[in-house]
């Protein structure tokens, strides 16, 4: 397993990542917790700098799941699979997580494996992400964003 998507899956079978994956689901009751988290997520993901390729799609895209849980949240957009929005927010929340399996204080290395984790479930989830956007640009146009 070479490409980062793959190093993602990889990281997705993780203990740790089920552990955060289980905890999603508590959070996403918690309009406050999801807040909280989305604003974390946001500033870890602006302040990271990174010459790795595909590094400011993968940035744009998870902004985009990030406003996607903010609708969920928020009620305005429940067109998604469960599943997909719980792995997303575990996604998140790995992020987020200063213990994780490479330590984010190691240069370059320290963000690697949030990045393939993100990778993955961009990946993975692409068809969801997608749905979302197109939604997102329909409630744009109604002036509804």
């Amino acid at each position: 397993m070479s490409t980062l998507t793959d190093k993602g899956f990889t990281l997705s079978k993780n203990i740790f990542f089920k552990f955060l994956t289980s905890k999603a689901t508590g959070i996403l009751g918690k309009p406050f917790k999801v807040g909280l988290l989305l604003t974390t997520a946001y500033e870890k993901l602006t302040s990271a700098s990174s010459n790795e390729s595909g590094f400011a799609q993968i940035k744009g895209t998870m902004m985009r799941f990030m406003r996607l849980v903010k609708a969920y949240t928020n009620g305005t957009y429940r067109d998604i699979n469960t599943k997909s929005l719980l792995l997303g927010v575990a996604v998140l929340l790995y992020v987020v997580t200063p213990l994780d399996i490479v330590p984010d204080f190691i240069p370059i290395l320290g963000f690697a494996d949030d990045l393939s984790l993100m990778a993955w479930f961009i990946s993975a989830f692409q068809e969801e992400l997608q749905k979302f956007q197109v939604w997102e640009q329909g409630a744009e146009a109604l002036g509804h964003s």
